[in-house]
């Protein structure tokens, strides 16, 4: 019965989308659904598609719960009425549009940029496809209330998004999150879309805004001499197809690196992505191009960005010469440790600095940021909530960087979200200035480890996919609160983190204490040994995510193979314990 209600439903919302002024192809592919695909009708209009942490996202189709113009156009819409509620004493609101290089990427910018425009705000445009981060950018450059970006990062290839930022230059987060998508929801037809706007109210960024981007990047190096004197280093690239084709190999020019070497399969910006299964720089196989052009031309350093440039995964040669992939905790702990010991070795800290990291990400960061006396601060998973800090800081402190375990970073503060081109520059000048002193960056790395801790990380997560794995995975987090586990790889668990309930609660006591963030859907479980398990459905993808971490003692180099297998092991343990996997 309750099937047969929702179908009931389903169809409805079908025949309101028949009766709108749609495009033909776009009626004719909603009838066949109707006819002959009744899976596929459920899933294309069951929901409407919501903010997440990376804002709307999804497969490209028809239907309500599918990116597509009208999906846009009513996001557009509902961002277009609550900006001009907002900001309805300003003569002029202003907004800056990005895309990337999926398929549908352009159409999706264009028609945001004219629906902007119907309703009396002044879009600016890029021209070309754009890393996301200067979008970010150019939001605060223009002085602009809001920007969108379309794009949907790292996920395969049938998806596309809608990422929207505030005023502040980082992506939207409550109330604002929640007020748009009350405005979108209240949008009943297709027919309340404004498509055609003034085109006097679109004005294009051309290709001159990028170096106004690189030069304010350039001002973030810490070590210009160890460049010049190790300006021959060799750096393998890959954009992975995306945006990062143009601008990080300028950003790597600009800090002064001579021997950057690219994938020209992977250069041609495809929303195909012919090259890879899935371009996520997380991925060992989305590098394999990449590494073998660095076994080719003897590369020290091998760097890789998702579609938008806000990602970058990194591969570096160990003690035997081999390349190794490092993982996100990884390339975090590295960027923190040189970017805070040369703002102190350089007399920058002064006692108002301050960093930032995901509740997610390694411990080792505030390790690193207690030794310099440099404050941290934990946020929610999201890097909308390290630019909230920011936000909130600015006048106060000094931002150094920011860090989540998903491959983002960030320094500086005139880009308010991950930056992809700025961390490749930045990777490189961390590993000229440890080549000045010797070391490749493993070295550097282990020289972190014995200095701190061994630390490891791993992310494992669960797919789901459809209306009935959102109610799976909702199951799986009610089951994880109501009967939590009272042991993990042998050591008690003491502290329990409900970032829902927005409680701590002390096993050993009894008592709990609250949490003071924003109330999120992550579980955190800590034993007695230090050992951390967070658990989380994804915003973005149909994914409920594990974040292991563990960590032991490491006396001298020659021991890390032997420590990192008995970290492993207790990971592995981990996952088998919460039936996640049997290895």
């Amino acid at each position: 019965m309750e099937k047969e209600a929702l179908l009931i439903e389903i169809r409805k919302k079908a025949g309101t989308w028949l009766e709108s002024n749609i495009d033909e192809e776009t009626r004719e592919q909603i009838q066949y659904l109707l006819s002959y695909d009744e899976n596929e009708l459920v899933e294309s209009f069951y929901r409407s598609l919501e903010f997440g942490t990376g804002g709307l996202r999804g497969i490209m189709g028809v239907g309500t719960n599918r990116m597509n113009i009208y999906t846009v156009g009513m996001a557009t819409q509902g961002l277009c009425n609550y900006l001009l509620a907002c900001f309805k004493d300003l003569p002029q609101i202003k907004v800056a549009i990005a895309y990337d290089c999926r398929n549908n990427s352009p159409l999706f910018a264009e028609t945001t940029a004219r629906i902007f425009a119907a309703n009396g705000i002044k879009a600016y445009l890029f021209d070309e496809l754009k890393p996301t981060p200067e979008l970010s950018f150019a939001i605060r450059h223009f002085g602009c209330q809001s920007g969108v970006v379309i794009t949907a990062s790292h996920n395969p290839k049938e998806y596309n998004g809608y990422k929207v930022y505030w005023d502040a230059g980082g992506q939207i987060i409550a109330p604002h999150d929640k007020n748009i998508i009350s405005e979108v929801n209240k949008i009943s037809s297709i027919n309340e879309i404004k498509f055609d706007g003034d085109p006097a109210l679109i004005e294009t960024i051309g290709a001159s805004f990028d170096d106004l981007y690189i030069d304010k990047l350039a001002t973030l190096s810490l070590s210009p001499e160890a460049i010049r004197q190790q300006h021959d280093l060799k750096i393998v690239y890959t954009p992975i197809h995306g945006t990062g084709v143009k601008l990080v190999p300028m950003a790597l020019e600009k800090f002064g690196f001579t021997q950057v070497i690219n994938v020209p399969e992977q250069d041609e910006v495809n929303g195909d992505f012919p090259t890879v299964h899935s371009p996520n720089p997380e991925e060992t196989a989305a590098l394999a191009m990449a590494l073998q052009r660095a076994e080719e031309s003897g590369a020290k350093l091998v760097m890789a960005t998702d579609p938008d440039a806000d990602r970058v995964g990194i591969a570096v040669r160990d003690d035997q010469g081999k390349l190794i992939l490092l993982n996100g905790n990884q390339t975090g702990s590295l960027l923190y440790y040189y970017m805070i010991r040369k703002w102190s070795e350089n007399g920058k800290l002064t006692g108002k600095q301050y960093v930032a990291k995901t509740i997610v990400t390694t411990e080792l960061l505030a390790d690193i940021a207690r030794k310099y006396g440099v404050e941290i601060f934990d946020v929610l998973t999201g890097f909308k909530f390290i630019a909230d800090i920011m936000q909130r800081q600015e006048g106060k402190k000094e931002f150094i960087i920011g860090s989540e375990e998903s491959y983002g970073y960030l320094a500086g503060d005139f880009v308010r979200d991950k930056d992809a081109v700025m961390s490749c520059a930045l990777i490189a000048e961390t590993a000229a200035w440890a080549r000045g002193q010797g070391k490749t960056l493993y070295e550097l790395l282990l020289d972190i480890y014995l200095e701190f801790g061994l630390y490891l990380e791993e992310l494992t997560y669960i797919v789901k996919k459809g209306k009935s794995g959102a109610e799976l995975i909702a199951e799986m987090m009610q089951n994880y609160r109501e009967t939590p586990p009272a042991e993990l790889a042998g050591s008690r668990v003491v502290l329990i983190h409900d970032y829902q309930s927005s409680k701590t609660q002390d096993i050993r006591t009894g008592e709990t204490s609250p949490i003071e963030l924003p109330k999120s859907n992550v579980l955190q479980f800590i034993t007695e040994d230090n050992t951390r398990v967070s658990i989380r459905p994804s915003g973005t993808e149909p994914k409920i995510k594990f974040y292991f971490s563990v960590k032991g003692a490491l006396e001298n180099r020659q021991e890390y193979p032997a420590q990192k297998a008995k970290l492993e092991q207790k990971i592995n343990t981990l996952n088998k314990e919460l039936g996640i996997s049997d290895k």
